[in-house]
């Protein structure tokens, strides 16, 4: 909940270029979105939409599978998240994924502001029927990623096996965090890209709680992570 002592985490901002056209908004702590989000995306009907009392998810960006991970994402992780994305899908789906998780990362950085008072680290096992992921996360300001999610079909309803890793490592990279995701275990590749981004989700929920008492801190032995 934001307070005096901890202000909303959010972000909201439209992204426009020859390949895609996205809007988002994004609240890394749940509730209400910030004032400045575009009308837009909240017209017509998503893919992936849910509404609780906690959080607000509103996801279309054309790619059902997509849509679907996100989704994922987003409720696990504790956000309210709205993202729409207009892109050149007559070409294929690597411009609309790539650019939809980058803005994402983009937000995520900005929302989250400067890292301080936070656990900096977390990690987190999860399964979905046979398959098991663990994803580890580090809010570092040094971006990287290691992903292996082992999958061996070509697509996942409209979205390219091959986008599935590559949407991880373009989050990673916008959002200037350390990121490693295996897929441990699994036989059927929804399940084990589905497990993957809801251990991706709650290691990040844990990485960015706040730590009681270390409020202004820097979880860092530099005393810095903004370089």
């Amino acid at each position: 909940m934001a307070t005096a002592e901890h202000p909303p985490r959010w972000a909201a901002f439209a992204r426009d270029t020859n390949e895609t056209k996205i809007q988002l908004s994004l609240n890394l702590d749940g509730g209400r979105f910030h004032p400045d989000t575009d009308a837009r995306l909240f017209k017509g009907q998503d893919h992936a939409s849910q509404t609780s009392k906690s959080q607000t998810i509103s996801i279309n960006t054309g790619i059902g599978f997509l849509d679907h991970m996100l989704h994922a994402l987003s409720k696990h992780a504790g956000w309210s998240l709205a993202l729409n994305c207009k892109g050149d899908l007559h070409i294929d789906d690597h411009h609309t994924a790539e650019d939809v998780c980058i803005a994402l990362g983009y937000a995520f950085a900005q929302a989250l502001g400067t890292p301080v008072g936070i656990k900096r680290f977390g990690f987190a096992y999860c399964p979905l029927d046979e398959a098991l992921s663990r994803a580890v996360v580090d809010i570092s300001n040094r971006p990287h990623s290691v992903i292996d999610l082992g999958l061996k079909r070509e697509k996942i309803g409209d979205l390219s096996t091959e986008m599935i890793p590559h949407c991880m490592q373009s989050f990673a990279q916008a959002a200037r965090i350390t990121l490693h995701v295996d897929v441990i275990r699994g036989d059927n590749d929804h399940h084990r890209a589905e497990s993957a981004f809801k251990a991706l989700a709650v290691a990040i929920r844990e990485a960015i709680s706040r730590v009681a008492g270390k409020e202004g801190e820097v979880p860092s032995t530099k005393g810095t992570l903004s370089v």
